[in-house]
């Protein structure tokens, strides 16, 4: 995943916390709730679609993820999802190397890929009249590369310089979204390198890759969506005729990735030489995904951390002045919906070396305390609801789609249930502030934070830069 796509994720990790907004009477409450058209089937060889049709903006979105991301990756194929995002940009069956590219960005569409923690996915943007090309691309990255050792080499030299230039020679460069659950969690799954040892993908032989490909890129273990104005009438034809011939292959069983409850606080340092400043991230395991808490945790996320009106940005920042911003949320590497397995919320800021991370902390305890003793007032509650729905509006209606056609797939892949879009809303406005109250005295408490520190520093003696 490229430095830019990170931080686009970081970004948007605010903005998907959660998607509702409370109704000032029950009546009202229809007239505001998401409306997406979803038409959801199976091909059969197993190849999940997701339609979902809009004619608003004469431009077409398709996306194919694939269940197959930094956290499920075996554990001797450290880096293998990473690898594999950018080894499917390269030759297939019948495609040369650069010619999906030609098909798309000359014909004035935009497209790209990523790994996350659960998923890798590839996707286009592109005039509704180019549809077709471009659902033969993704067919094609699923009936097969054209693999070589050349190509893979490059390919590896590609992942090596990109984990050097973004993680191991930049200030921060893991904190806190690689760095933090390598100390939160427990079960390897989630607490292993995701970017992955750089021996792993040294090591990796032609035979392995392909070993890799045939194993999780197939269709049972992809979703395979299409947004915006296409004709319905004739989609299916169209997607049978790409993707109905791909043999159908056995969908990879997925390792167990439960985490153990935390019961005692975990802390960790960092001597990182390039940081400038000190740094601080704090570490709560989530309620399981979509579960009430669940809901109320992205609701807490906005009161207590995301935006200046924030909770801990009006504490840590203006009244402390420890650092000039706060940040963090549930899943660093994109939203609360697009993740599968445990997870972390996580808040982390840099300060100044005068401020002590006993002293950061205290003031942190100090602000989830309240929201512990006492009920979220309605005009709070009311201003998250209202921040997060707009959030979300924003990126399910932006003209590239891509927000949409994510959580879609996700929904998709994780829940066998896209439809679940339009019921998001409801699910928020369910929570009380009683349900917050609960949530906060059960899931933020000392024994269920991970704290990670960051001082500057010479590396210690057999560290690699």
């Amino acid at each position: 995943m490229s430095k830019a796509l990170l931080i686009a994720a970081i970004l948007v990790t605010g903005l998907l916390a959660g998607c509702a907004h409370a109704p000032t009477s029950t009546a009202a409450a229809p007239a505001l709730q998401m409306r997406v058209p979803v038409d959801y089937y199976r091909l059969a060889n197993g190849l999940r679609v997701v339609l979902s049709p809009d004619a608003s903006v004469p431009t077409v979105t398709v996306g194919v993820y694939y269940h197959i991301g930094f956290r499920i990756e075996p554990r001797d194929r450290t880096g293998f999802a990473h690898l594999f995002e950018h080894l499917m940009f390269q030759e297939s069956v019948n495609l040369g190397k650069g010619e999906a590219e030609r098909i798309v960005g000359g014909n004035g569409g935009l497209s790209n890929g990523s790994t996350r923690f659960d998923y890798t996915n590839f996707y286009q943007a592109v005039p509704s009249h180019v549809l077709e090309p471009v659902l033969f691309v993704e067919a094609e990255r699923m009936r097969g590369l054209a693999l070589s050792a050349a190509s893979l080499q490059n390919q590896k030299d590609v992942v090596k310089n990109e984990v050097r230039v973004n993680v191991l020679n930049t200030p921060y460069g893991g904190f806190p979204w690689l760095d933090l659950p390598q100390v939160a969690n427990t079960n390897w799954y989630n607490a292993h390198n995701f970017y992955g040892a750089l021996e792993d993908i040294d090591a990796a032989t032609l035979d392995d890759v392909r070993a890799f490909y045939d194993r999780y890129y197939v269709p049972a273990n992809a979703v395979l969506v299409v947004a915006g104005d296409f004709d319905p009438a004739t989609i299916r034809d169209s997607i049978n005729r790409q993707f109905g011939a791909l043999p159908a292959r056995p969908e990879p069983a997925r390792p167990d990735v439960a985490e153990p409850p935390q019961t005692a606080p975990r802390s960790a340092e960092h001597v990182d030489p390039l940081a400038p400043r000190p740094a601080i991230a704090w570490g709560y395991q989530l309620p399981p995904r979509g579960t009430p808490q669940w809901y109320a945790f992205g609701l807490i996320n906005e009161m207590l951390l995301q935006g200046e009106d924030s909770r801990l940005h009006h504490r840590l920042v203006n009244e402390r002045k420890y650092s000039d911003s706060v940040s963090g949320g549930i899943n660093l590497l994109g939203n609360m919906f697009d993740y599968e397995g445990p997870a972390q919320w996580s808040v982390y800021l840099l300060h100044d070396a005068a401020s002590t991370p006993q002293a950061i902390s205290t003031d942190l305890e100090a602000v989830i305390s309240e929201l512990q003793r006492t009920l979220v007032p309605p005009a709070e509650l009311h201003r998250a609801r209202t921040k997060i729905r707009s959030g979300l509006y924003e990126l399910a209606g932006s003209p590239t789609r891509f927000g949409l056609v994510d959580i879609l797939a996700c929904l998709a892949l994780f829940d066998d249930d896209p439809a679940r879009i339009n019921s998001i809303e409801s699910e928020f406005n369910k929570v009380t502030p009683e349900l917050i109250r609960e949530t906060a005295r059960r899931y933020l408490v000392p024994s269920n934070r991970t704290t990670l520190m960051v001082v500057p520093g010479k590396p210690a003696a057999g560290d690699t830069p």
